[in-house]
């Protein structure tokens, strides 16, 4: 029996110290802190016992009755506690525990662990053979060290001991430790520890599969996330935290774009790139730049439009006076886009409905923003392909506000892309990256900017691209207006395809002839005409006036335009098809009239007709007017431009030479030629007009009862005013030969006639265009007869109905019949073109009445 020991107590918490063992130990409480005191002033032993619970008041009752006899070897004070060092030496019984007003004291009595009754047995020394083996096994699956773990193993033979190093090392409760300090039989404790240390590698061996089982079964994303925190952890360390974030940052924004697999692949790997690329090098600016551009395309977002027709029209009739034409026409368009949307949306509910069906009552049932989601989607297809509108049409008739209002009838994004003067391609498709300051095309920035991808994009005047060696940008255009291929538009810069598709393209134009015809070809023509005087006067009064009495600072009712003065400046202040210059000239008056109410002169201006003139000085335009008289070798056209129509004058001159040719026989058979000069800047095809009206009234001169020696042996001079402006085209035909037929046979024009046509050789009357904006312009000159090829009698239901009741329409399908209505006195009966009873030239009459007989074309 071991002497009895009076020894302080070291209360342990969460522990338990084996005899053998070297354990740094912290203590702060007042109490363990007297018996250490106490332990240093004696000895330095102490009896190290555990708790059984972990507390901080030190109770006998909570105190195991073993414990360990340890011995202090350093003492570190500092910070209100103790670290100790301390070696445990033996077990240990505490008899008594005693509170001795400096710490807790323990009677304790050593212990003397039991050997195994035979050292050599083999059961025994395989028992501890098998233990030293699975801990070393342990310590390697843990991670010790080999050369640590050979120094431990060698360093401790003895059974008991290594038993209790091992009990210390091993991962198990405070409670198991302690059952095991407990344990006296050497051999017991062998067998109870083998158990825990076999346990503890089973544990390991299974941890190891699952993670292995784990490991297998994550994806790409989930290694690639934790790859990642360790790359932020890494970055944190190197002080790169804040372009991890970044990186990051645009990782959050593509996931949620909902990209393709095709696409997020290019992408993904544009964003791997920046990863490993130093944040201070120029191409980490790059990839950087060409990401963000990538996140801020609407990939996946969309504007749900609203086809409601009965709103769209009210929509068109709102921002638009007249154009009736173009509103059915793009009513026409939504009418068709409204039916394929119902269409899709009533496919997906009817199939949802099935499906729903079967699945009623099951956790599978589609939720309703899935269905919603698909319902847009198949909308979105439904009203993707469609045709190209081009707008066609002179400047300022209201091409691009007619674009603003189908956006806005449609609640869709508006974006505007101004082609004219373009001569790069990669305006249109992008630049390469590889080329410093590189961007995206013009398409994809428009798409950035509405931030939808569905938007109506207005491709404006794209008749004025030009060429150049850097490329054709109309043909880059092909791919784009092409509904079987702009699902897959591939800018240069993005390098990957972009959903065109449901974008609505508007194209704008006013010389349909200067765009490509592959292009051409992509789009459907919508025709917009000019403005009549009396549409123009109430588009002022409607939108122009009001708008510039805005902008120019006064208050509704300040200022007054009577509807005379707004015909005024109309007439003799603007020339043009549109509104644009009547709008200025509207500002002018506007701001004038602002300054005469700021001055304090007045405090309401009202402009009446003979007003305008002080308000904008003398008439800048001067119209040509109807002619108040007939006039021998004068007769009225009509042409079109761009701006509007207009009639215009053509004059011929017959001089007779004086040394003509003798003549063959009494009849003229061989007559001599004389001269044709053409004057007035007369384009090939308006010469080319001259020269087959000459050729036929000659080859009719019998007929028209023209003098042969006059019609081939006069000075013919052709004339058309304004000689400074160019003018071609085949309409002055008709015009040119009543010309010509007046001053050779001595019967005059009618004044109060304007005519159009193209005569062929065999004198038929062939149809032209611009038949509304020549019939606007002489009625505008005041002439209300007018006479037209037989087929443009069909295009008078272009006319305003107010225009149309005051003119006099007639139609002729041969040169005889538009000669009966143009020459005075003229006429036709039973199929004969009749010429009144006139003097020929050098005295003497016709001798008969003039009976010519029709001469009709082959």
């Amino acid at each position: 029996m071991s002497e009895k020991l009076m020894l302080p107590v070291l209360p342990l918490r969460e522990t338990v110290i084996f005899p053998g063992t070297a354990v740094p130990i912290s203590a702060g409480r007042p109490g363990t802190l007297q018996a250490i005191e106490a332990a240093l002033a004696g000895d330095r032993r102490m009896f190290a016992v555990a708790q059984k619970e972990n507390r901080d008041d030190v109770e006998h009752d909570n105190l195991y009755t073993v414990g360990t006899i340890v011995r202090i070897a350093q003492v570190q004070k500092g910070g209100g506690g103790v670290q100790l060092l301390i070696h445990g030496e033996s077990r240990a019984m505490a008899l008594q525990f005693v509170d001795a007003g400096h710490g807790l004291t323990a009677h304790a009595r050593a212990m003397t662990e039991q050997p195994p009754v035979n050292a050599e047995d083999p059961a025994f020394v395989a028992l501890n053979r098998e233990l030293r083996d699975r801990a070393a096994e342990l310590g390697r699956r843990r991670g010790i060290p080999a050369e640590m773990l050979q120094q431990f193993m060698e360093g401790v033979t003895e059974p008991g001991a290594f038993a209790d190093l091992v009990s210390f090392y091993v991962e198990m409760p405070p409670e198991a430790k302690q059952k095991l300090l407990e344990s006296l039989s050497v051999e017991e404790r062998l067998r109870s520890l083998l158990l825990i240390v076999q346990r503890q590698l089973a544990l390991i061996e299974a941890q190891e599969e699952i993670q292995q089982q784990v490991q297998e079964e994550l994806g790409e994303r989930q290694r690639e996330m934790l790859l990642r925190e360790q790359m932020k952890a890494i970055q944190r360390e190197l002080g790169e935290e804040d372009e991890g974030r970044e990186v990051e940052e645009l990782r959050e924004k593509i996931e949620a774009l909902g990209l393709s697999e095709t696409v997020r692949e290019d992408i993904d790997r544009e964003l791997g790139r920046l990863e490993r690329t130093n944040p201070q090098s120029a191409e980490y600016q790059v990839i950087r730049t060409y990401l963000e551009w990538v996140t801020d395309l609407p990939w996946s977002t969309r504007t749900e439009d609203s086809l409601n027709l009965g709103a769209a029209e009210e929509v068109l009739n709102e921002d638009h006076y007249g154009l009736e034409d173009v509103k059915d026409r793009v009513l026409e368009f939504l009418a068709v886009r409204q039916l394929a949307a119902r269409r899709a949306e009533a496919e997906v509910k009817e199939d949802a409905a099935v499906e729903a069906e079967a699945l009623e009552g099951t956790e599978a049932e589609q939720p309703v923003e899935v269905l919603e989601k698909e319902i847009a989607e198949a909308k979105a297809k439904a009203t993707a392909k469609g045709p190209i509108l081009l707008f066609a049409g002179p400047p300022g008739v209201g091409k691009t506000s007619i674009a603003k209002s189908i956006a806005r009838a449609l609640g869709r994004k508006y974006v505007r892309i101004a082609l004219g003067g373009v001569r790069d391609e990669a305006d249109v498709r992008g630049h390469r990256r590889t080329y410093v300051g590189a961007m995206p095309g013009r398409i994809v920035q428009a798409l950035k900017q509405a931030k939808s991808r569905n938007p109506v994009i207005l491709l404006d005047e794209v008749d004025k691209l030009g060429v150049s060696y850097q490329g054709d940008p109309s043909s880059a255009l092909l791919e784009v207006l092409d509904p079987a291929q702009n699902h897959e538009f591939t800018d240069h810069y993005l390098g990957v395809p972009f959903d065109l598709s449901e974008v609505l393209f508007i194209a704008t134009a006013n010389y349909t002839e200067n765009i490509p015809a592959p292009l051409y070809d992509r789009m459907e023509a919508v025709e917009f005409r000019g403005y009549t005087e009396l549409e123009k006067k109430n588009i002022a009064q409607r939108y122009l006036v009001p708008r510039q009495t805005e902008q120019s600072g006064l208050e509704e009712g300040e200022l007054e335009l009577s509807e005379a003065a707004l015909e005024r400046l109309i007439t003799e202040y603007t020339r043009e098809a549109g509104v644009r210059q009547l709008e200025r000239e509207v500002g002018k008056v506007a701001r004038k009239a602002a300054r005469r109410i700021a001055t304090g002169g007045t405090t309401r201006v009202v402009v009446e007709r003979d007003d305008v003139n002080e308000f904008l000085g003398r008439t800048r335009v001067h119209p040509e007017r109807a002619s108040t008289e007939d006039v021998l070798g004068v007769a009225t056209g009509m042409y079109y431009t761009p701006v509007g129509g207009d009639i215009m004058f053509i004059e011929v001159s017959a001089q007779q030479r004086a040394h003509t040719p003798a003549s063959g026989d009494a009849d003229g058979a061989q007559p001599g030629f004389g001269n044709l000069v053409l004057t007035g800047q007369l384009g090939d095809v308006m010469k080319e007009s001259a020269r087959a009206a000459l050729t036929y009234a000659r080859a009719n001169a019998a007929r028209y009862g023209i003098d042969p020696r006059k019609a081939w042996g006069s000075e013919l001079h052709i004339h058309v005013p304004a000689g400074a402006i160019p003018k071609d085209g085949p309409s002055a035909g008709v015009a040119m030969t009543a010309a010509l037929v007046s001053a050779l046979s001595g019967t005059p024009v009618r004044n109060d006639v304007a005519m159009t046509g193209e005569v062929t050789l065999t004198g038929r009357v062939l149809p032209i265009g611009g038949v509304k904006e020549k019939l606007l312009g002489a009625h505008r000159a005041g002439i209300r007869i007018i006479l037209l090829p037989r087929e443009n009698l069909a295009d008078l239901e272009d006319l305003p109905a107010e225009v149309l009741e005051q003119m006099e329409v007639h139609g002729a399908g041969t040169i005889d019949e538009a000669l009966s209505i143009a020459l005075r006195g003229a006429k036709m009966s039973e199929g004969r073109l009749l010429f009144p009873e006139l003097p020929l030239p050098g005295g003497g009459g016709r001798g008969m009445e003039g009976e010519l007989r029709l001469h009709r074309g082959a």
